[in-house]
């Protein structure tokens, strides 16, 4: 294997993120300004490792300005499940024994948030969430909670993250309207409704060092051909199916509701209206984001069928003798 690249200009520039400044550090946690930039590919496998459980980890990293940067993330010995993850006494007692130990061995980095997994429904804080969050903001600041959703990772070909800090308690955010859009299960609306305004979302970026470029480039050369030769549409049948499933309740929902609002007064509150039709176009908007990921897949698919097999066919038809040429009698 080839060794990178000697030191340069670009590359110091690129590692100067790893630095840490201690006294800076210090000044940091005396002035709190808090946001997030979140570490992402350990988070990321260790979510798509419990599948559909969840699972839950804690971030080290830094202050930089505004910004937390997160520098690496382990998980902890929790029992999960599809809809929860607690930590116990065992899960504490890790979590300290680590932090100790990356002290000792030179990493001077803090505990600056804790992750979890949402596989299938999304990236948003539940109500035992954002007591969690609440509970640790109030004693170890910065801290920032993550949520990834490994699930539509995997169905939509993106990274499906999330950073998010609670209100302070007691605290009245502005009522906007929630900036972006996001499907969430029918079983799930309920707890996200009741505590969607007790917490806001930040701004999420992700960075590289120049070494992570190298390996990132060797990794692609040795699994460029699992790449090509995976679809999301044959590994990720169960959650196309629960989608499915769940927007159909939906539509039987909103029409239930509809037939209901047939037999009121004529002189009903016109907003009822406004809340029918914006419930129809968040279905509306759920069938198309469906729709629009098996496009992508099949569209995948075609390309690779096209690109492979009618080489393979063409090359065949040419190696191939085309029969006996007719007779001519004269």
């Amino acid at each position: 294997m080839d060794a990178p690249s000697g030191s340069t200009p670009e590359n110091s520039a690129l590692d100067a993120i790893f630095h840490y400044d201690e006294a800076a550090q210090t000044k940091f946690q005396r002035e709190k300004p808090w946001a997030s930039v979140p570490s992402l590919l350990q988070m990321v496998v260790h979510a798509r490792s419990g599948g559909t459980i969840e699972v839950m980890g804690l971030m080290q990293g830094k202050t930089d300005g505004d910004a937390i940067i997160v520098m690496d993330a382990f998980a902890l010995p929790v029992e999960g499940t599809e809809t929860r993850v607690n930590a116990q006494a065992d899960a504490y007692e890790y979590m300290v024994e680590y932090s100790q130990t990356n002290k000792q061995a030179g990493r001077l980095e803090n505990v600056v948030g804790w992750y979890h997994s949402h596989p299938g429904y999304g990236c948003w804080l539940s109500g035992i969430d954002v007591t969690t969050q609440m509970l640790n903001q109030q004693y170890q600041e910065p801290f920032l909670a993550v949520v990834i959703d490994p699930t539509r990772i995997v169905s939509a070909g993106k990274v499906d993250i999330g950073a998010f800090r609670t209100y302070p308690e007691g605290y009245k955010p502005p009522d906007d309207p929630i900036s972006e859009y996001q499907t969430i299960p029918l079983n799930k609306i309920e707890d996200f409704g009741v505590h969607c305004k007790q917490y806001y979302s930040l701004d999420v970026t992700y960075f590289k060092s120049s070494l992570d470029f190298h390996l990132l480039d060797l990794l692609w050369n040795k699994y460029w051909v699992n790449t090509l030769s995976s679809s999301p549409l044959l590994g990720n049948g169960d959650y196309v199916a629960g989608q499915i499933s769940d927007l159909a309740e939906k539509l039987e929902q909103a029409e239930n509701q509809l037939s209901h609002s047939r037999f009121r007064p004529l002189m009903a509150p016109p907003q009822r209206k406004e809340v029918e039709e914006s419930q129809l176009a968040k279905i509306t908007r759920d069938s198309a984001k469906i729709t629009v990921e098996q496009v992508h897949g099949l569209m995948s698919q075609v390309i690779k069928d096209i690109l492979f097999n009618s080489v393979r066919q063409s090359g065949k038809s040419q190696a191939e003798p085309s029969g006996p040429e007719p007779m001519i009698e004269t």
